[in-house]
């Protein structure tokens, strides 16, 4: 039986029925995953909507350049990863058991509620084995208890030798800017004055940069205080 002109009709308006049809569907998918990625970016400025502020709530930046990144530590034959708030460099009392805040929104990825000083005899051994360098293990222990916390722009922040974490704080605890998160302390000092080691990673402590590495003097501070919104 031939092709009748009414044949022609039927084929042609169920091609475009097909045709609308799919392009309902990928426009629904793009819609999708529009409405998807809004979302994320919801979540993330709920999570910092002003950026990254200092862990120590009415710092200033440390001066002095022993306290700054970058600063040499010879014992273990590298530098300093981060800002050292000390008494009588951060323009507020740093002593033991003040509150210490998250700097930015994110995801808590290291805690440990349970740790324990080494002994002299292990903190002995530790320091000979990192005359040449800290791995990335040692220098967990050399930084005393410290609570990680990644967040949505890929970098992590690290706040070390604290005297004990926020109680209920746990890894994959959601933070918000400003939430405590620890108290300050002198773990993995060996006794030495109360003090907060506040490190900004790019990416994984001790395996990627740390932030402002390179950098030294008034640049240094300048950036810092334009990054934590600092006049």
């Amino acid at each position: 039986m031939g092709w009748k002109p009414g044949h022609y009709l039927l084929l042609a308006v169920s091609l475009y029925a097909l045709v609308v049809t799919f392009a309902f569907s990928l426009r629904g998918r793009q819609v999708a995953a529009l409405r998807q990625e809004a979302m994320a970016y919801r979540e993330r400025a709920a999570w910092a909507p002003e950026g990254y502020m200092l862990p120590l709530p009415g710092a200033c930046l440390p001066s002095l350049p022993e306290n700054l990144p970058g600063a040499p530590r010879p014992y273990r034959k590298g530098v300093s990863a981060g800002f050292v708030f000390r008494q009588g460099d951060a323009c507020v009392p740093v002593v033991r058991g003040m509150g210490v805040v998250a700097a930015f929104g994110g995801e808590v990825v290291k805690v440990d509620p349970d740790f324990q000083e080494l002994s002299e005899e292990a903190w002995q051994a530790l320091l000979e084995r990192v005359r040449e360098g800290a791995s990335p293990e040692e220098m967990d222990l050399l930084r005393g208890l410290e609570v990680h916390v990644r967040h949505p722009d890929g970098r992590t922040t690290v706040y070390a030798h604290l005297q004990a974490p926020y109680p209920g704080l746990r890894v994959g605890s959601r933070v918000h800017r400003g939430d405590p998160i620890g108290y300050v302390g002198n773990t993995g000092l060996r006794g030495g004055a109360p003090r907060l080691l506040f490190e900004v990673w790019e990416g994984e402590p001790d395996r990627s940069a740390f932030l402002f590495q390179g950098l030294e003097g008034e640049e240094l501070l300048r950036r810092a205080r334009a990054f934590f919104g600092l006049p």
